[in-house]
């Protein structure tokens, strides 16, 4: 993304962001008018915030960008908090973090994003228009095992998890819709968990039998190249996860009318084929995250 100077100066901000979510007021608006985005310390977040800040840019707005910046745990926070301004996030992942948690595994993309508004409404933050474009958490075993032991499903998982490995990021231990999600939902426990560095590095330690389980997201481009087999969430453990901005309502406020049209643009020609190409990209065919976006927007 082709960045301000500015973005240096959010990733020491978001680092610190933590520190003043005890009540405070949001961080002032800073000297520069630079739009901020945030990413998510994951390759598909990084692409879809290239993405929606190349949509601003070409709408005439300034934008700085610091891609990879933390978890949702970190990054969050800053949002509310005015140290970025721009996040992008999954609707049934963001409405569990933020405590409002799904009424159920039928509750449609529109029922979690008022939910979603009406909470973020109170901390300063506009959820915008959900994209098309839906990625879940998904749980991925080799198809040599699936075919070995006859699992197509997570259930099918019940009576073989207790001596299974499990690999994922290290926040999944902690995440209601990964371990502790296994364990209610389907009652799997696995006789390990190892956290994985990336998405990549789970495929190589499925593959190479490090680990017999592993976290990959449903649009994760290696999943068709890559002898690895997603399990059906048979029992709805997943909501909705449609790509949704969030923006500071002060940033929408302070003259946002083409900052908005842009991002709600870019969400609704996002569709899921479109992200699983976009992940290929820059997983497999070597892009970075801006030139990828770059590619996607001049082929609009």
């Amino acid at each position: 993304m082709r960045a301000s100077r500015a973005s240096s100066a959010v990733l020491a901000l978001v680092l610190v962001a933590l520190a003043g979510c005890g009540g405070q007021e949001p961080a002032p608006v800073p000297d520069t008018a630079a739009v901020r985005f945030a990413a998510y310390d994951f390759a598909e977040n990084q692409i879809l915030v290239a993405l929606y800040a190349e949509a601003a840019r070409r709408a005439g707005l300034r934008v700085a960008v610091e891609p990879g910046v933390a978890t949702r745990e970190v990054v969050e926070p800053a949002l509310e908090q005015g140290v970025v301004d721009v996040v992008v996030d999954y609707l049934g992942t963001a409405s569990q973090f933020l405590g409002r948690a799904p009424a159920g595994p039928g509750e449609t993309p529109e029922q979690l994003h008022e939910g979603l508004t009406e909470v973020l409404a109170e901390r300063g933050v506009t959820v915008l228009d959900a994209a098309p474009a839906e990625d879940q958490n998904g749980f991925a075993v080799t198809t040599a095992f699936a075919a070995a032991h006859g699992v197509g499903k997570l259930s099918d998982l019940a009576g073989l998890a207790k001596p299974l490995v499990f690999g994922g990021p290290p926040e999944c231990a902690d995440r209601p819709l990964c371990i502790p999600g296994l364990r209610d939902v389907y009652g799997l426990h696995f006789a390990q968990v190892l956290p994985m560095t990336s998405r990549a590095a789970t495929v190589e330690a499925l593959t190479a039998g490090e680990i017999d389980v592993g976290l990959l997201e449903t649009t994760d481009a290696r999943v068709g190249s890559a002898p690895v087999l997603l399990l059906l969430d048979d029992r709805s453990l997943q909501p909705h996860e449609n790509v949704v901005p969030l923006v500071r309502t002060a940033v929408l406020d302070r003259g946002g009318d083409r900052l908005r049209a842009a991002l709600d643009d870019t969400s609704a020609r996002l569709t899921t084929q479109a992200l699983v190409a976009l992940n290929r990209a820059v997983e497999l065919d070597g892009l970075t995250p801006a030139q990828a976006a770059d590619r996607w927007w001049d082929a609009a």
